[in-house]
This record gives C-alpha cells, sequence and structure tokens, in this order.
C-alpha cells in the first residue's frame, strides 16, 4: 500500500461514524508490524489528541502481537536464553529497546567486575568479589522504596537506575558470574528469589542479590521454609532452568500491575504468561 493511501485511511480516524473509524482500525491492523514506523511518524505530525490516541491504541496492538510470537519463538527455542528473554520482558513497556543495547551493558558490568577478579580464589572469595563491585562500587541495590513498580522487572530498568527486585537483581548479578564462568544458578524461592553456588568440587552455598550477596547455607533456606509452614521441595534447594525464571518475571509484574490498578496491563500480561505456561501452576 503506497504511502498517500495509508495517509488517506489513517484521515478517516477522526471519522464520526464508528463503524468507520472500526473498519479502517481493522485493515490498518491487517497491514502487519511492518507499519508501525509509519504510524508513528502519522501520530507526530497529527495535533488531533483523538487521532492520536487511536494512533497509539493502534501501534500497542501490533507491538503487542509482535512480542507475543517472539515469545513463543523463544519458549520454542531450544536454549531459551535469559537475556533474549528477559529483553522480551522488557520490549512489552519499553519496545524499542534493543537487545544488543543490554548485552553492551551487561557486557560493561562483566568487564568492571573482571578487572577486580582472580579465577583461583576459594568460592566465597569470588563472590565477594562480586558483591563489592556490583553492590559497593556500582551501587546496585533493593528498590525497598518502591517495591512493587513494574520497572523492577524490567532489566533496562535496573540496569539503569541500580535498583531492582530480587529476581532482576539475581539475573544480572547470575549473568556477570556466568560470563565469569562461575557455577551462579537461580534458585526459586516462595517469596523470594536467590542464587546458589554449586559445584561439584565445592560445598554448595546461596547467595541473596538482594541483600547486597549475603552468603547463606542449606540449613538457612530449611528454616525459612519452615517458618513458612511450607513443605521442603527439592526446587527450593537446586537451580532453575530460564523458562522458570521468565514465569516468575511474568507473575511480578502482573502482581505489580495490579498492585498500581492497571489492571488492563496485568491482563495482556497474563496472556503473555500463557504462551511459556505449559501447563504449569500460573500462580495468578
Amino acid at each position: 500500500m503506497k504511502d498517500t493511501e495509508l495517509k488517506a485511511l489513517v484521515s478517516l480516524l477522526d471519522d464520526e461514524d464508528a463503524k468507520i473509524v472500526s473498519h479502517v482500525e481493522e485493515k490498518i491492523l491487517s497491514l502487519g508490524t511492518t507499519i508501525i514506523p509509519f504510524l508513528e511518524e502519522e501520530w507526530e505530525s497529527n495535533f488531533n489528541p483523538m487521532v492520536q490516541r487511536r494512533i497509539e491504541e493502534l501501534i500497542h496492538t501490533l507491538q503487542y502481537e509482535l512480542l507475543k510470537e517472539r515469545i513463543l519463538e523463544w519458549y520454542e527455542s531450544p536454549e531459551q536464553d535469559l537475556l533474549t528473554g528477559m529483553w522480551l520482558v522488557a520490549t512489552y513497556q519499553y519496545p524499542d529497546i534493543e537487545l544488543i543495547k543490554l548485552k553492551q551493558d551487561l557486557e560493561q558490568l562483566y568487564y568492571e567486575t573482571w578487572l577486580e577478579f582472580k579465577p583461583d580464589l576459594y568460592p566465597f572469595d569470588q563472590v565477594k568479589v562480586i558483591n563489592s563491585v556490583l553492590f559497593n562500587k556500582l551501587k546496585f541495590g533493593a528498590n525497598t522504596k518502591n517495591f512493587h513498580s513494574p520497572g523492577n522487572s524490567m532489566i533496562n530498568v535496573v540496569l539503569e537506575t541500580r535498583k531492582g527486585n530480587p529476581i532482576t537483581l539475581c539475573i544480572i548479578y547470575m549473568l556477570v558470574a556466568q560470563k565469569l564462568k562461575l557455577p551462579v544458578h537461580g534458585v526459586n524461592l516462595p517469596n523470594l528469589f536467590v542464587l546458589t553456588y554449586k559445584d561439584p568440587k565445592h560445598t554448595q552455598f546461596y547467595i541473596n542479590a538482594f541483600n547486597k550477596g549475603l552468603i547463606f547455607s542449606k540449613q538457612d533456606i530449611e528454616n525459612y521454609i519452615s517458618e513458612l509452614h511450607l513443605n521442603p521441595q527439592e526446587s527450593f534447594f537446586e537451580p532453575c532452568a530460564s523458562l522458570e525464571i521468565i514465569r516468575r518475571v511474568f507473575r511480578n509484574l502482573i502482581m505489580s500491575f495490579d498492585k498500581m490498578g492497571e489492571h488492563a496491563k496485568a491482563e495482556e500480561v497474563k496472556e503473555l504468561l500463557l504462551i511459556i505456561a505449559d501447563g504449569a501452576d500460573l500462580g495468578v
């Protein structure tokens, strides 16, 4: 379709006849995601608030459909790369964020840590180096003031503000640690996401990135589970897969949007979670 035809279509978005507007919107949506840049240009050059709002809704619908396709593609991929999954979560709110930018940001964190890191250190000391760089030098930490902010589940926001929730801080920590070739993985505890350093040659221990990398033991987890009056499960102690992590990030995001009163967004994120649920208990 030529630009002149597209412009003519968009101009009909301010028609007083609701049926015409509905027909025009259906036609625009049928053109697919390739039309998004054109719609963005039209939004910038249009000064009618109602038309701008309708263009925004069309762009969001198209971007949301694209995101659903990308999440399914990620889910069906054999590697289910964690950073790519976190990028997809972030694009719900920030559709223009680029994966390469996140990779560059994490590469910088890795470099800052690598400068002070010595591979021959004992595991506890290796962790203490990462803690020193991430939490003391670079000032990453818990976002206790706005704990339920949706931004805490967006890795781009946490990389920028240096403040996040347990799971996003753990993910950043884990990605840096794994790039340093350390056996650090996520652990799905109830109400808290933590990390484990698990190496066959050493005693397994745990790391709480939400508490500046505090190191703790299996006994501490057992005590925590007991206080919650839960039966111990293997998943409370052992590494979990990237898929489980992204599911939990989505659940956190749904809860955040609900607490902020943004229920329409919460429902949309539920749909995204369903794509990767695989019949699992959604917990929402």
